[in-house]
């Protein structure tokens, strides 16, 4: 896994400090009066303007990023089931592991701090962000727990909004958080949902949301024209059909579906990536982080 996610990061890393998340490298600690002579560039002139005195800002510096790594681990995840997905051919949290551990070794080479954490009706595993080599293999051992795929945990549900709320409680520090999740749950309000994005937000997070999906199977529903029996990998839930009876109004709910979470994730400041597991967990992360690249 880590000769995976290096290989996939050495394209774009150009040197330490050029990240393409960079914007959280220092955090404010206190003012202290300005002495004649010093850079006027960290004065605060709205202080000024209320005490008619000179002070300069003093800042902590930690690290050039936190960053937490979100993992949805319910039993969707693990469609399409296949008797051993590769990186080139991967299923929904195959895609989502490696993408995160890529994210991570990028992490790593800039010195800069992340944490893992995976959910499902619940949260699961939560760690606190660090920049160690031992927390870095560390995570990604934690990683490779979740592509145990002889014996995939059915059953599985999901929490969206339970779990992101906790998340968002537990998170104490400005951060970057970047979600993997089908944002398939059995929740009938997708308000609930949306309103758990928009408390990290409210948090003052920077939230990224890969939506993985397998858009030929989820969303286009290209299956042959035969019957089939689907069953639903969370409830276990049996339904008997021939897809191509509806196709067509389910493709436009699937598409209806998607824009709309789109569009309210454009509303709420939320980075929406909508990441086929067909395209490769390379195909999306490369053009994701050369956009960002410009963005800074």
């Amino acid at each position: 896994m880590e000769l995976i996610a290096r290989q996939a990061v050495e394209g774009f890393i150009t040197g330490l400090h050029k990240s393409p998340f960079h914007g959280f490298s220092v955090e404010f600690a206190e003012h202290r009066q300005y002495n004649a002579g010093e850079s006027t560039r960290f004065v605060d002139w709205k202080l000024y303007g209320k005490t008619d005195k000179l002070y300069t800002k003093r800042f902590e510096e930690e690290t050039n990023l936190r960053c937490q790594l979100v993992i949805d681990r319910s039993s969707s995840m693990y469609f399409p089931v296949l008797n051993s997905p590769t990186p080139e051919h991967p299923n929904k949290i195959l895609f989502s592991v490696y993408a995160a551990a890529a994210l991570a070794t990028l992490m790593k080479k800039q010195r800069d701090a992340f944490g893992l954490t995976c959910f499902s009706d619940h949260m699961d595993t939560h760690t606190q962000v660090r920049s160690s080599m031992v927390h870095y293999q560390y995570l990604l051992t934690e990683l490779e727990k979740l592509m145990r795929f002889d014996q995939p945990e059915k059953g599985v549900a999901t929490d969206i909004a339970g779990s992101l709320h906790h998340l968002a409680e537990m998170i104490h520090q400005r951060s970057l958080v970047i979600i993997f999740s089908d944002m398939m749950d059995q929740t009938e309000n997708q308000d609930m949902n949306f309103s758990a994005l928009q408390h990290l937000k409210h948090a003052k997070h920077e939230v990224i949301l890969f939506h993985v999906k397998d858009k030929n199977l989820e969303e286009n529903l290209n299956f042959d024209n035969r019957p089939y029996r689907f069953v639903d990998m969370e409830t276990e839930e049996v339904i008997k059909l021939n897809p191509m009876e509806i196709k067509e109004n389910y493709q436009k709910m699937a598409k209806n579906s998607r824009i709309e979470l789109e569009q309210r994730c454009g509303r709420y400041g939320i980075d929406y990536v909508e990441a086929d597991v067909n395209q490769g967990f390379e195909g999306i992360l490369l053009p994701y982080f050369f956009k960002r690249q410009k963005l800074y």
